[in-house]
């Protein structure tokens, strides 16, 4: 038997334990031993790494990708994606999503795995289409929830639905950590008799069940898991990667695994663990097990994102009111799964009708076009009191969102930026992140004019 591993210290560890604070020049020294440790790939690009290069970290998120493709020639690099909305948190138009992933592919990635808060279809097909086009795996994931509407044959429909799409590979992504082993076994056990794709599991340890559903998902027959080399795992991360190597060897598994160099990555980013925990970059709740995402189905970040909100109100006391007004919300949106952004609509609403007072009274923009179906079909309808609260006499749109968008987007981001976009990866920087993006352009260039005067001071 073989099951081959994902390693994401570069991507999600690295974003669920630290909050992507992680710079290239950090980790630089290892990859070149990362890229003979035999993982079938390793996710180090998209989610939120994309963001956080321009705004905190000074990077330019693309020769990022181009310098870890440079150190690792011989292994998969892949990056999240998500779906319709690239990287950000709204949608766009057809064509941006098809430049970006050209872009991307271009750049270095192999593997693009692709996903919708909402699980529909629609948000992912642009995508997916043009990473088979340019020659890269379409690993189209599945975001893993529970609720009345979320059943096994409504996942196995939509499996069979991505498969009819061109999916390269399926991906349960259980990103709450709420996928228990049963549930993992049933799930992959369905996915592997309905279609003949290989199945990836990714899951989180905030509740304490993903090695065992690590466990169970293999003997169930996926193919693929996400872990994360042990100083970055555990907590809101995922499981350790010696760990379940380990194990799945015992029972009888083949992973490809090179273990000296696990051991050797091991030693070395347990000193990246050590300066974030020294400087408080790691945050020690972060590390914990909270099994309130089982009652809740709230991920560790939606929490901390809740709790943050509260107190800056100085309403840490509405915290529990908070969390079982969530649930309430999330029904009446049509039980969207908890995954960015719907997961920031879900609880930012859940916070504005607990301290309103009145549930519904105070609505962002971002539900309002929820509402107004801008996101895309809600896994439920959602209730028709609820929707006239928000939306009023106005009707939501017929049709797919991203056909309405205006088809020149690139081009009026090109002639905006002149010759501060040096290629097309500046332009479509500027596209996911406007504002951040010009703020870089702007650092990248004085940076740039502070070493031509040094250089010249010099002769």
């Amino acid at each position: 038997m073989k099951i081959r591993f994902t390693e994401t210290v570069l991507r999600d560890a690295n974003q669920s334990l630290i909050a992507t604070r992680m710079p290239y020049d950090s980790f630089e020294p290892i990859l070149s031993a990362m890229d003979s440790a035999g993982f079938y790939s390793v996710e180090c690009w998209g989610g939120a790494t994309f963001d956080v290069c321009l705004r905190y970290l000074g990077e330019d998120p693309w020769e990022r990708l181009r310098k870890i493709r440079a150190k690792m020639p011989n292994t998969k690099l892949q990056m999240l994606l998500r779906g319709q909305n690239i990287l950000g948190y709204r949608h766009y138009p057809d064509d941006i999503v098809r430049r970006f992933v050209r872009a991307s592919v271009r750049n270095g990635i192999d593997i693009i795995r692709i996903f919708d808060a909402l699980n529909d279809p629609v948000n992912i097909r642009a995508a997916l289409e043009e990473t088979l086009k340019c020659g890269a795996e379409a690993s189209a994931a599945i975001s893993y929830t529970t609720s009345p509407v979320h059943t096994l044959d409504k996942y196995v429909e939509l499996v069979r639905e991505l498969k009819s799409m061109g999916a390269s590979t399926i991906c349960i992504k259980d990103m709450a950590g709420i996928l228990s082993p049963k549930n993992a076994y049933e799930l992959v056990s369905a996915i592997k008799d309905a279609v003949d794709l290989p199945v990836a599991v990714h899951t989180h340890c905030t509740t304490g069940l993903a090695f065992m559903t690590c466990l169970k998902a293999a003997e169930a027959g996926a193919d693929i898991i996400d872990t994360a080399i042990s100083p970055f795992s555990g907590g809101t991360s995922q499981p350790a990667t010696e760990t379940l190597d380990y194990a799945l060897r015992e029972l009888g598994w083949e992973s490809g695994l090179n273990t000296e160099v696990l051991n050797k990555m091991a030693t070395f980013f347990k000193g990246i663990r050590n300066d974030a925990l020294k400087d408080g970059t790691l945050n020690p709740i972060s590390m914990a097990t909270d099994t309130q995402c089982l009652s809740y189905q709230i991920p560790g970040g939606m929490l901390s994102n809740l709790l943050s909100q509260l107190k800056m109100m100085n309403k840490l006391s509405k915290f529990d009111e908070a969390l079982e007004e969530t649930p309430r919300v999330r029904r009446e949106l049509g039980y969207p799964p908890l995954v960015t952004p719907t997961s920031q609509m879900v609880g930012t609403q859940a916070v504005q009708n607990v301290l309103a007072g009145e549930r519904y009274k105070n609505v962002g923009s971002e539900v309002k076009a929820y509402c107004r179906g801008e996101y895309g079909t809600p896994p439920a309808p959602i209730d028709e009191a609820v929707r006239r609260k928000i939306l009023g006499d106005e009707q939501p749109i017929s049709g797919r969102y991203a056909d309405t968008l205006p088809t020149d987007t690139f081009e009026k981001a090109q002639k905006y930026l002149g010759d501060t976009a040096r290629c097309e990866e500046d332009v479509l920087s500027y596209i996911a992140f406007p504002q951040v993006a010009e703020d870089f352009f702007k650092k990248r260039s004085e940076l740039e004019e502070k070493k031509v005067r040094y250089t010249i001071s010099k002769i």
